[in-house]
């Protein structure tokens, strides 16, 4: 097969660690099986934020309208609003999958052995953007991030990078 002549050489996708976040998490709201999968609603009740350039505190109120699928892959739906330490605020949304292998899905619906299980045994991928009118982080705006979650006690965190 002939490569597209237009195809061109972009470079290789670096990325720079932007923070981690822990968000904790309210008790599941079961919506239930609707015709695209089994809708659950895991509310965010806060959090915390830490990064070179960013740090501050998740707010309750946001939440994450998952869909599980027939296969167990979760279809993430985030919305978040995240207040940096100066004070301002930035809503952040992301999609993503979380998909868990079957041997393991018994141990992760245990919520005494689910946290123990390490992350890099499941894809847990989100792509983070952001919206803001506080100058200081305008850069925000414009910016693409992607992140890896995993389960911690009483909720869930992510380790979040910027594409550069």
């Amino acid at each position: 097969m002939t490569v597209d002549p237009r195809v061109k050489e972009v470079g290789d996708i670096r990325t720079t660690h932007l923070f981690d976040m822990v968000v904790d998490l309210d008790p599941r709201l079961p919506i239930g099986t609707g015709p695209f999968g089994h809708r659950v609603l895991f509310g965010a009740a806060g959090g915390t934020f830490h990064g070179p350039r960013l740090q501050g505190d998740v707010l309750p109120g946001g939440g994450d309208w998952a869909l599980f699928g027939p296969d167990g892959t979760m279809r993430l739906d985030v919305r978040l609003t995240l207040r940096t330490h100066d004070g301002a605020l930035l809503h952040m949304t992301y999609g993503g999958r979380w998909a868990t292998p079957p041997a393991l899905r018994d141990a992760m619906s245990d919520p005494a052995e689910r946290c123990r299980i390490d992350p890099t045994r499941y894809y847990f991928r989100t792509n983070p953007l952001f919206e803001t009118g506080a100058e200081p982080y305008a850069w925000l705006n414009d910016t693409v991030c992607v992140g890896s979650g995993y389960l911690v006690e009483g909720g869930i965190a992510y380790k979040v990078s910027q594409v550069l």
